[in-house]
C-alpha cells in the first residue's frame, strides 16, 4: 500500500471517529478526549525517555486525566470548584515520589512530568468550556468548527507548500514549512470559515474569520514547538499509532496553543 493511500485511509477513519465522538454526546466526547490525552502524554513522555530522562510516565498521565476530568465534572456542575484544590497535593507528590527514585536528573524528570500536564492536559481541558453552555446544554458546533478550521489550514498549507513553497518559514526547526504554504493555508482557512459560518451559525463569518487567523498563526507555532522538541530528540514522529500521520501528539500539536486562545476569544466576544 502506497504512503498516500495509507495516509488517506487513516485520515478518513481518524476524521470519522473524532467528529463522530464529539457530535454524538458529551459522554462520547469525554471518552474521546480522555483517550487522546492518554495517547499524547504517553508519546510525550516516551520521547523524553529517548534522551535518558525518566518522567513519571503513568503518574503524569493519571494527573493529566484528573485535570481534564475535574474540569469536565465542574463545568457540568457535578462538583464544586473545590475539586481543583485536590490537584495541589497530587502535584506536590510528584516532587516527593521523585525524591525516592534516586534519579540522576531529579528536577528534569519532575519538569518533564509536570510539563506533560501543562502542555497537553490543560489545553485540552478548555474544550469542556466550549461544548457545555451556561445552562448545561451540550453542543458540539463550536468545537467542530474549530477543528474543521484547524484541519483545513493544516491540509491546505501543506498543499500550497508542496506546490509553491520556496521561502522557508522556520528552516532551523522545520525545513519543509514555507511562507507560501502558510499564506495559502491562511487565506484558504478564511474561505473555509465562511462555509463554517453557514453551517454553525452560533458565530458570524467575521468571528469565524478571526478564529481562522488565530488557528493559522498559533497552530503553526504549536506545530513548530513540537517539531523543535522532536528535532532535539532526533525523532521524526511522536509515534506510529496513525499510519502515514505519525502519533497522536503529531495530530494535535496545533491544539495546545489554539484551543485556549479560541476559548479566550469566545469570552471576549
Amino acid at each position: 500500500m502506497s504512503n498516500l493511500v495509507q495516509r488517506t485511509i487513516t485520515g478518513i477513519i481518524f476524521l470519522v471517529v473524532v467528529v463522530g465522538a464529539i457530535a454524538i454526546s458529551k459522554i462520547s466526547f469525554f471518552v474521546l478526549f480522555m483517550l487522546i490525552i492518554t495517547g499524547a502524554m504517553y508519546e510525550f513522555y516516551t520521547l523524553a525517555e529517548k534522551k535518558k530522562f525518566k518522567p513519571l510516565k503513568i503518574y503524569g498521565i493519571v494527573i493529566g486525566l484528573l485535570v481534564f476530568a475535574a474540569n469536565y465534572f465542574y463545568v457540568n456542575e457535578l462538583v464544586s470548584a473545590k475539586i481543583f484544590l485536590a490537584i495541589i497535593p497530587v502535584i506536590i507528590s510528584v516532587f516527593i515520589i521523585e525524591l525516592y527514585r534516586k534519579s540522576e536528573y531529579v528536577f528534569v524528570n519532575i519538569g518533564f512530568t509536570l510539563l506533560g500536564v501543562i502542555y497537553i492536559a490543560v489545553p485540552f481541558s478548555f474544550a469542556n468550556y466550549i461544548v457545555i453552555s451556561e445552562d448545561l446544554e451540550y453542543s458540539s458546533h463550536l468545537l467542530l468548527g474549530f477543528l474543521f478550521l484547524m484541519w483545513a489550514f493544516d491540509t491546505l498549507a501543506y498543499v500550497f507548500g508542496v506546490s509553491f513553497g520556496k521561502h522557508r518559514l522556520f528552516e532551523r526547526v522545520s525545513p519543509k514549512k514555507s511562507w507560501e504554504g502558510f499564506i495559502g493555508g491562511l487565506f484558504s482557512a478564511i474561505g473555509i470559515a465562511y462555509l463554517i459560518s453557514l453551517i454553525f451559525t452560533e458565530l458570524s463569518f467575521l468571528n469565524w474569520a478571526v478564529l481562522s487567523v488565530i488557528v493559522s498563526v498559533f497552530g503553526t507555532y504549536g506545530d513548530l514547538v513540537e517539531s523543535a522538541f522532536k528535532r532535539n530528540i532526533d525523532e521524526k514522529d511522536s509515534g506510529s499509532i496513525l499510519p502515514g500521520h505519525g502519533g497522536v501528539l503529531d495530530r494535535f500539536d496545533a491544539v495546545f496553543f489554539t484551543l485556549p486562545l479560541f476559548y479566550l476569544y469566545l469570552q471576549l466576544i
